[in-house]
């Protein structure tokens, strides 16, 4: 028999399932693949049944419904006072990974050169290569995720067609200050390069920390394409909605892709997700709020278990440094007998990084901690019980 795609073939099934397998097998609480365990605003799903009720239900426009597009536009003057002409430079996807998808597609070249900044999220590299690009590695370390500006520099070529930016950055939880962004636009501009920005969580920042697009700073409108999701602003993950902003020739680069790969996305969903991006701004800052507690409350668990705790400055995870446990293995151990044994699935850390469990960061596990309270006291108390801290 023929083999199938050699490059996606390399690649086994996301950690993210193996664990939330695990976790059902052993009736773990799973903490950790990144999906709230609550169904958004009611008044959200509301709109969409009652769109669903009106309808029509049949293909929208390839690059979104008008309402939605110009919302998109609406929420970035509104929050970024940023201009934007909703007919040009927006466009709607199924979900954020299809925006990802789209831009690279769009826009590399086979022998096209990228730079990724690791740890990574699971669909920048197989998307990358299968478009025939590059990959140029640079990484962020625990504890402390500092940018290695050197490394960064080096990285770029005149090879150099796109940055991939992921701010707030899953899985790490760093968000790139603006000092960073400027580093980055330097060398955008140098390179004649384009940045495509992950901006998922732009609204899952804590302790007043500012999340600042890349495509505010000088010179770089132009040259970036915006990524933003209904799932992780409205807590709706299975919808799959996702938006991208940018430049008119790089939206227009982007939906060539779009037209082949979803070519849209419901209908009904778009409508509730652009009445979604008008509500008022308590609505916006309480996300960041109560996701900011849920970090409190499940970091002051970890810290009392034993648990060396990481920073989280956004995003829905907290990394945790298990050696002061004086547990004998690397993280995938680790993570296989937290679901096991202790009742409690965590996702290994050097799942990010190219190298896996031989990469030297070994001994770090993501925890998730957009759940119920009542859950994530739960898994303290497992966790305290299996390990004696608690």
């Amino acid at each position: 028999m023929k083999p199938g795609n050699t490059i996606l073939g390399e690649y086994g099934t996301t950690v993210f399932t193996v664990m939330s397998a695990l976790a059902v097998e052993h009736q773990a609480i799973n903490l950790g693949q990144g999906f709230p365990d609550s169904d958004g605003p009611a008044d959200i799903l509301a709109v969409a049944a009652q769109a669903t009720n009106d309808g029509p239900n049949q293909y929208p426009p390839l690059m979104g419904v008008p309402e939605l597009r110009q919302a998109v536009a609406t929420h970035n003057k509104r929050f970024y006072d940023m201009d934007v002409d909703w007919q040009s430079q927006v466009m709607v996807t199924s979900g954020a990974t299809e925006s990802i998808a789209a831009s690279i597609l769009g826009l590399i070249n086979p022998g096209d050169e990228a730079v990724l900044i690791e740890p990574l999220y699971d669909s920048y590299l197989p998307i990358l290569r299968q478009a025939g690009g590059v990959p140029k590695l640079v990484r962020v370390e625990p504890p402390n995720w500092e940018l290695p500006l050197d490394e960064l520099a080096a990285a770029f070529s005149k090879k150099t067609k796109l940055i991939m930016l992921n701010s707030p950055m899953n899985p790490s939880a760093k968000v790139f200050s603006e000092e960073e962004l400027t580093f980055i636009a330097k060398l955008v501009e140098k390179y004649d390069a384009y940045a495509v920005c992950d901006e998922v969580y732009e609204h899952i920042v804590y302790d007043v920390r500012p999340h600042i697009p890349l495509m505010t700073l000088p010179g770089m409108a132009e040259r970036c394409i915006r990524i933003g999701s209904a799932g992780k602003t409205f807590s709706m993950t299975g919808w799959k909605v996702g938006y991208s902003t940018g430049a008119p020739d790089l939206i227009a680069a982007a939906a060539k892709a779009h037209q082949f790969l979803t070519f849209t996305t419901p209908p009904n969903l778009q409508k509730a997700v652009a009445y979604g991006l008008g509500k008022d701004d308590d609505y916006f800052l309480s996300l960041g709020v109560d996701l900011q507690a849920k970090r409190d409350r499940l970091v002051a668990g970890l810290d009392k278990v034993g648990f060396d705790v990481i920073d989280s400055q956004g995003t829905y995870f907290v990394t945790v440094d298990f050696r002061p446990l004086g547990f004998n293995g690397n993280d995938v151990k680790f993570s296989k007998h937290l679901t096991v044994d202790a009742g409690v699935a965590a996702v290994p850390f050097s799942a990010f990084y190219q190298g896996g469990a031989a990469n030297g960061i070994d001994h770090f596990v993501r925890f998730c901690y957009c759940k119920q309270d009542s859950l994530l006291d739960a898994a303290i108390d497992k966790l305290g019980s299996h390990f004696g801290g608690v």
